[in-house]
């Protein structure tokens, strides 16, 4: 996303201090403006409706609707093409692989610096997938404990498969992408759902971590 662009901020998080939190740290980045607050899911997916922001920070654990369920919901909107960022507590790895695997553009963790998370928050903006750097190791043991295909080769993908497996493990969006390949969109959609199916991965950052250690 261009950052010359302003991008349409909703939060959804049952904790108000955190979410006052956030809202002190939008104020601090000139391209993000808060747009909405939720305390739970179920408003959150009606203010996601109502308000089609750009950009949704979503805790995980929260009461009723929790963030892994409100994300499926929100992919599942066809009305809805907001990215998605968890901003949790939680660095349990089956809650990381959960919500990558249910969609999720980026997984951030609160107690990042501030400045750290304004940073990723940046690059989610333009379109890249983001997560804590303190979370890759996490993500490429648990690929390891998983019988992957090792090489490109193994997984028998084609020469552009491989190309668009490389800027997905740049952390490029499928518009991005789209592009720099001059393909359509819905082109590159179908090429990376080919790609996930031959690697037997479910999202595209589990690709791009895998892509990293191949």
């Amino acid at each position: 996303m261009n950052e010359a662009i302003e991008t349409r901020v909703l939060v959804i998080d049952d904790h108000p201090l955190f979410r006052k939190g956030v809202a002190d740290l939008i104020t601090m980045e000139p391209a993000l403006r808060l747009v909405g607050e939720a305390a739970d899911g179920e408003d959150g997916l009606r203010l996601a409706r109502a308000l089609q922001p750009d950009l949704v920070l979503l805790d995980l654990n929260m009461k009723g609707l929790d963030g892994i369920e409100t994300l499926k919901r929100l992919r599942a909107d066809d009305a809805l093409d907001a990215r998605v960022v968890m901003l949790t507590v939680s660095d349990t790895e089956s809650d990381v692989v959960a919500a990558l695997r249910a969609g999720a553009d980026g997984y951030l963790l609160k107690d990042m610096e501030p400045e750290d998370i304004l940073a990723l928050l940046r690059e989610a903006m333009r379109g890249r997938l983001v997560i804590s750097p303190q979370l890759t190791e996490l993500l490429a043991r648990a690929l390891r404990d998983a019988p992957l295909p090792r090489t490109p080769d193994q997984a028998d993908l084609t020469p552009r498969e491989r190309e668009i497996l490389d800027l997905l493990a740049q952390g490029w969006s499928n518009k991005l992408i789209a592009r720099e390949l001059d393909l359509a969109v819905g082109t590159i959609k179908v090429h990376v759902k080919h790609i996930l199916k031959k690697l037997g991965l479910k999202s595209r950052v589990e690709a791009a971590v895998w892509a990293v250690k191949a």
